[in-house]
């Protein structure tokens, strides 16, 4: 196996790893998906089977705009285009999980961010937030998404859950978590909860590198195989 062949089965064993404990920890359900950087496109878990059951054959291979090196579109997920628009706005980001957690869909019935009140929150600070309900399948509206998140680690859609970027597909899956977190956090607060403010941010972000590859290490231990 070349070098290239390698690291292509790692990212898919990876983009498969992330897929099931997002699965398993109720992140995704019918919907969802996961994808990373790979050579000059990207790979992306496909629409059948489900994210807790794939294996890395499953996972596509696609070009930096979205569309499948193989031709075939049948299992390619709608919002291919969100995350080439995402990876071409972005070239920090090497991962992206796409969410569905119950916490992060309800607040994103909501117009503004859930407030920051707990430090794993801080971790995906700021959250931006994407008024169009629809599903992001067309590349103008994957720019529209990618000038939305802006440097943010974080975006709820309209009334379609949310998506988190990566450097690693570790630091994305850690992201996610928080992203629902952060959600029922504010959600349970009922409002009275105070918000960190930047100065608390500030001492508590010097942490933020070894709690994310904490939190790694739980997710694998607890939802992976």
């Amino acid at each position: 196996m070349s070098s290239a062949d390698r690291v292509g089965a790692d990212a898919r064993t990876g983009v498969v790893l992330v897929a099931r404990i997002l699965a398993r920890a109720g992140l995704v359900h019918a919907f969802g998906h996961v994808s990373a950087r790979a050579d000059d496109g990207f790979l992306l878990t496909p629409v059948v089977p489900p994210l807790g059951a794939l294996d890395a054959p499953d996972v596509r291979s696609l070009a930096a705009d979205g569309s499948p090196r193989d031709g075939d579109r049948s299992r390619v997920p709608l919002e291919a285009p969100m995350h080439a628009a995402v990876y071409a706005a972005r070239p920090d980001v090497a991962a992206i999980c796409r969410i569905h957690g119950r916490a992060a869909a309800a607040w994103a019935s909501r117009p503004e961010p859930p407030p920051l009140l707990h430090g794993f929150g801080g971790m995906v600070e700021p959250v931006a937030m994407w008024p169009d309900p629809d599903l992001v399948a067309d590349a103008e509206a994957g720019a529209g998404v990618a000038a939305t998140l802006g440097a943010a680690p974080a975006i709820l859609l309209r009334g379609n859950g949310g998506l988190v970027v990566g450097h690693d597909l570790p630091e994305a899956a850690a992201r996610a978590w928080c992203l629902e977190d952060r959600c029922e956090v504010a959600e349970r607060s009922g409002g009275a909860g105070i918000p960190l403010t930047p100065g608390d941010l500030a001492r508590r972000d010097r942490w933020y590198e070894k709690e994310t590859a904490r939190l790694w290490t739980w997710l694998v231990a607890t939802y992976g195989s």
